[in-house]
């Protein structure tokens, strides 16, 4: 009988406890395996914290945000050069993977969890990465769980920022999550019926932009939605919503309004679509522990779950493109990215 653990790493996202279940359900009553979860992310396995886990552990936790694991941004491989010369959180790890008796460590997170597995991965251990993460910038699959709900939340916002922006006449900038890829801007900003999209691999002229808002007030267009990247160009005294706005506001004389929804994004029940793909997911990486085909992620390509090496996804983000077809309709339908 195999023994596994199953961990949860990075910031929370709805769709966690659905992808610990997959999983955990999965392995136990279709292979038959025991299972263990793993406290507070990679911090848990240096201090060899876990509870085990059985069926009733799992009852009622499809449908619950967060993760019932907990979490923590613990970078194993990260030497802190001021306490330690050498790091030997990951040598503790491999340690007690083996008094643990795992077979398997399933690593489920985002580039830096899934960086991470690689490592321990190449470390000696036998490891499954699933990706999770709003930003669905996860490299090697087409969609990542979280992504769904956060989009959900944030054309919800959006939609009732419509109203605002109607009824006093102004121009409403909505800051939402993304560092470095701009997926929850874009598929929110569409969906929500954003008048300018602005996101981190798109360059931004705040004059385009003021020129964009002034020509749909001469058409009578009274109020215009601006949908923001967290990661677009701005000083690190200001959020890039607050920046936009008081940009907008100078060029244009128009009053603005920024909204920043932050971590709202994050938290609350995960969509039916999430709770569908993590259990996949999570169904999916028993399967591959079951034969045994470690050093792998699951990933989602065509709309069907497959696995690919975690080799080629650690260190890899995935990033909108100019040509993306969704970008392209977006402009076709009059949506200004802040370039033309």
């Amino acid at each position: 009988m195999k023994k596994i653990g199953i961990l949860t790493s990075g910031g929370d996202c709805p769709g966690l406890n659905a992808a610990i279940r997959g999983v955990a359900k999965t392995a136990m009553l279709e292979y038959g395996m025991e299972v263990i979860g793993i406290s507070s992310g990679f911090r848990g396995l240096i201090d060899k914290e876990y509870i085990p886990i059985d069926e009733k552990a799992l009852s009622g936790i499809l449908t619950m945000g967060g993760t019932i694991l907990g979490t923590s941004r613990e970078k194993p491989f990260k030497k802190d050069k001021s306490l330690f010369k050498d790091n030997d959180k990951p040598k503790t790890i491999l340690k007690n993977y083996l008094e643990l008796g795992l077979d398997c460590l399933v690593c489920i997170g985002g580039n830096g969890t899934l960086k991470t597995a690689n490592l321990l991965s190449e470390f000696g251990l036998n490891v499954i990465g699933l990706p999770k993460t709003i930003d669905n910038d996860v490299w090697g699959t087409d969609l990542s769980f979280g992504f769904d709900s956060a989009v959900s939340i944030c054309t919800d916002a959006i939609d009732r920022l419509h109203t605002t922006g109607n009824s006093h006449k102004r121009i409403m900038v909505i800051e939402v999550m993304g560092h470095n890829a701009g997926w929850i801007a874009l598929y929110s900003g569409i969906a929500g019926g954003g008048d300018i999209i602005l996101i981190p691999e798109i360059e931004y002229d705040i004059k385009k932009i003021a020129k964009n808002i002034k020509d749909r007030y001469s058409k009578g267009k009274t109020y215009s939605i601006v949908v923001v990247a967290e990661g677009v160009q701005h000083p690190d005294n200001k959020t890039a919503g607050r920046h936009i706005a008081s940009l907008i506001e100078e060029y244009t004389g128009i009053e603005t309004r920024e909204t920043i929804l932050g971590y709202i994004q994050r938290g609350g029940t995960p969509t039916p679509m999430d709770r569908v793909l993590a259990t996949s997911f999570g169904g999916y990486a028993a399967e591959l522990i079951a034969k045994g085909n470690y050093g792998q992620m699951v990933t989602l390509r065509d709309n069907v779950v497959i696995s690919v090496p975690l080799s080629e996804t650690a260190g890899r983000l995935k990033i909108i493109t100019p040509d993306c077809h969704l970008v392209q309709r977006a402009r076709n339908l009059g949506v200004c990215f802040g370039d033309k």
